[in-house]
């Protein structure tokens, strides 16, 4: 592994060790063994090999000796630092940066088509400017006869001449365009299935947060679901949604989302759009945080500017502080003493804290509603609309005498459907 600090490195978020430190575990999640590391202090990148000559050469000589078939570059490397590392280190050894890393553990993990889709986008779009004769399944030219042919992906065809890193190029070109459009279609389908969610007004919670912090963990305790859970980074990648009654009974949707983590590649942030527009839906967000892990600060930091960076910044957050169980005593009592509001210690993994959670989504979910039982006759059809306009409709029932309807409504319509109201009973 290779880590660079560049001037004094305050504009990170993570120190230079820490960083390396999660470099290793995304390593160890892709099934690479680390050997060695190497760091630099730079004033300024070098456009040509992105660290020093020297630093070059000490890395040269370091990967001949343990016999290294990758090197990692914490930093997204440009395609030309790619090409000429690779160049001076020799073919043998090939050169790749934290994005590439995090792409293809992404490609790993990916399990549904919408997910295999994405990452293939956000593949595509990262290898296309770095793409060289290494690179393509065909490394010649084409010679002058007219039948020769070539593709990607058993598709194309090259005329005469035509260079195949070119075929590839364009064929790869074509190959983003389809994605795109089918990933277009996903979106439209989730938009769909938002616009019906609406309508039925099921609130619906987002669980966000950097990889790790447990939130497929939290999701399996809150609704007895299933979901693969694991101690690595991305674990889980495709969303998931659940249906969950609170204890009060109002039901809500909650989705568990990838996480997030500091220096996440562009590419999969436009190709995952669909997906991250989840959480900007939401009407609520449950922030994720494990508070065991040393950078938890750092961490947290880090999802509240991505959620800046995906337009959701304004939507209402409980913060989870998870795995309260790892804590010793004496630093519980620590982080207990500095909760601020909207702040919660939970234990995801023992269910610990979990009936102040549920009691907290539903307190800021409907606290400005009131719980109401009323039989509206047939001539009141517009108010029916409202309630299920304006309220969140738990139980429709059509009655001899008109539309029996249970669920809430927000505290300035109540006096609409007094005339109406039936006494509750139970739930």
């Amino acid at each position: 592994m290779v880590g660079v600090q560049i001037g004094s490195g305050s504009g990170q978020v993570l120190s230079l060790e820490d960083s390396l430190a999660e470099l290793e575990l995304l390593a160890e999640t892709a099934g690479i063994d680390v050997l060695a590391t190497l760091t630099q202090n730079l004033e300024t990148i070098n456009p040509r090999t992105f660290i020093g000559s020297g630093k070059v050469e000490e890395l040269r000589l370091l990967a001949e000796e343990l016999g290294v078939g990758v090197v990692l570059f914490d930093e997204e490397l440009s395609p030309r630092h790619q090409r000429e590392l690779e160049e001076i280190l020799g073919k043998s050894i090939k050169v790749i940066d934290r994005s590439a890393l995090i792409l293809d553990i992404f490609s790993q993990h990916a399990r549904t088509r919408e997910g295999m889709l994405q990452v293939e986008l956000a593949q595509l779009e990262y290898r296309l400017p770095r793409l060289t004769r290494a690179w393509t399944h065909l490394a010649r030219q084409a010679g002058g006869g007219a039948g020769r042919t070539g593709s990607v992906g058993g598709v194309g065809l090259r005329g005469p001449g035509e260079k195949q890193l070119e075929v590839d190029r364009r064929e790869i070109k074509t190959r983003i365009a389809r994605l795109r459009e089918e990933l277009e279609k996903v979106r439209e389908h989730r938009l769909r299935h938002r616009e019906h969610r609406r309508k039925t007004n099921v609130p619906v919670v987002a669980l966000v947060g950097y990889t790790n912090a447990g939130k497929s963990t939290l999701l399996n305790t809150l609704t007895n679901a299933d979901i693969y859970v694991a101690d690595q980074l991305f674990a889980t990648l495709d969303p998931t949604t659940r249906q969950l009654e609170l204890p009060s009974g109002q039901t809500i949707v909650l989705t568990d989302t990838v996480g997030f983590i500091q220096k996440l590649p562009t590419q999969l942030a436009a190709a995952f759009r669909a997906t991250l527009e989840e959480i900007a839906e939401a009407d609520l967000l449950i922030h994720v945080v494990d508070i065991s892990h040393q950078n938890a600060a750092q961490q947290k930091k880090t999802v509240l500017e991505t959620l800046l960076e995906i337009g959701a910044g304004d939507i209402p957050v409980i913060t989870a502080y998870n795995k309260v169980d790892l804590l010793a005593p004496e630093e519980l009592e620590r982080v207990r003493q500095n909760l601020e509001t909207q702040a919660l210690l939970i234990s995801a993994k023992n269910a610990a804290g979990i009936g102040a959670l549920l009691e907290t989504i539903g307190r800021e979910l409907f606290s400005a509603y009131v719980h109401l039982d009323v039989l509206l006759p047939y001539n009141q059809g517009h108010l029916v609309s409202v309630f299920h306009e304006k309220g969140h409709v738990q139980k429709l029932e059509h009655t001899e005498t008109g539309i029996r309807i249970l669920g809430y409504l927000p505290k300035e319509l109540v006096a609409h459907f007094a005339p109406f109201q039936r006494k509750l009973s139970g739930k």
